[in-house]
């Protein structure tokens, strides 16, 4: 039966079947996908660099080489400091979490000297601060979890960089030079590169700060945080607040509130010039999307592919958006989740 033939609501409930389906098998696929994702978003990062090398004439398989060599070298010290950091500071959360009940049920009583009575027993229940402590392990847990697939990573990493050279010629000669997807694909290409690059370079200089910052107040774990908020800069809109909440909290433990105080200045300080000055000057409103469409697309990616699926909701949500404008029928979908 032809499109032409099946009325508008038929169409739209087929389109939702399909999406339903497709999504389904994502999550029953999440174990495979979640590595690709995360090698392709490494792979993106690393063509300029090879790109670069490529143009002062070094081969291309030394290139490729070259870039690999410091793929794995980054990612193996991450995957060292990470697992360290994890394995001991999951020992020591049982020991945080004891202490900020003792800070909670402190407040407790200095709130009813001055007249204002709450159940410890309620206090406990509904402003439990170690559960937050319990859920940055998790979080954490989940993308060192990731990295246990570092062997399968690399090897596609590797494959995908030896084809990221040719791949634009084979996609102009299988399209033709005039087909509307080649332009559809540059423009993700060049607009998926450019973000994941300066927000890359914003989330390192995000997690040198977080480092030194606290490292100079004498945090415990500061390289894990300063990693912690490196990765969770990707993630839009609440990424840097969940980054600082077991720092603050693991301050409150250490040096009280006054301790807890300026722990939270320098995550607002970081953020305030990162995420409103320096990203936006450089960004720009070049992704497209509202701001009610990426939070959305955290929400659904996490959902979806876990805490990876979060990391890369952007460029994920990116890729939907050009595959609908590249459709007659479903552009005004595209129109609903841009930004004008």
């Amino acid at each position: 039966m032809e499109n032409s033939t099946l009325s508008p609501t038929l169409r739209f409930l087929l389109g939702f079947a399909c999406f339903v389906v497709v999504v389904a098998g994502m999550k029953a696929a999440v174990e495979i996908m979640v590595p690709f994702l995360l090698s392709a978003f490494i792979a993106i990062l690393c063509a300029p660099a090879l790109m670069w090398l490529e143009s002062r004439k070094v081969p291309t398989t030394l290139a490729v080489t070259l870039v690999i060599m410091v793929v794995v070298l980054t990612i193996g010290g991450f995957s060292v400091v990470v697992a360290a950091s994890i394995n001991d500071f999951a020992r020591q959360v049982p020991t945080y979490q004891a202490s900020l009940l003792e800070e909670t049920t402190a407040i407790t009583r200095w709130l009813a000297g001055h007249g204002i009575e709450l159940s410890q027993q309620m206090v406990k229940q509904q402003i439990n601060p170690g559960k937050a402590m319990d859920l940055v392990r998790k979080v954490l847990t989940g993308f060192g979890n990731v990295l246990t697939d570092f062997f399968l990573i690399f090897l596609t990493v590797l494959f995908i960089l030896f084809e990221a050279s040719s791949f634009p010629g084979k996609f102009r000669r299988a399209m033709g030079e005039q087909h509307r997807s080649l332009s559809a694909f540059e423009q993700f290409n060049d607009s998926v590169k450019q973000y994941l690059i300066i927000k890359t370079l914003v989330s390192v200089g995000t997690g040198l700060f977080i480092g030194v910052w606290l490292t100079v107040q004498g945090v415990d774990y500061a390289v894990l945080w300063a990693l912690l908020a490196f990765l969770l800069n990707f993630i839009p809109n609440i990424g840097s607040i969940i980054a600082a909440v077991p720092a603050v909290l693991l301050s409150l433990v250490q040096f009280g509130f006054g301790g807890a105080g300026f722990t939270a200045l320098g995550f607002l300080i970081v953020n305030i010039v990162m995420g409103n000055i320096i990203e936006p000057r450089y960004l720009g409103q070049g992704l497209g999307l509202s701001t009610l469409v990426v939070f959305l697309s955290l929400l659904f990616w996490g959902w979806v592919l876990g805490p990876v699926g979060m990391l890369l909701s952007i460029p994920l949500t990116m890729i939907v958006k050009l595959a609908l404008e590249s459709n007659p029928e479903t552009r005004w979908l595209a129109v609903l989740l841009g930004n004008k």
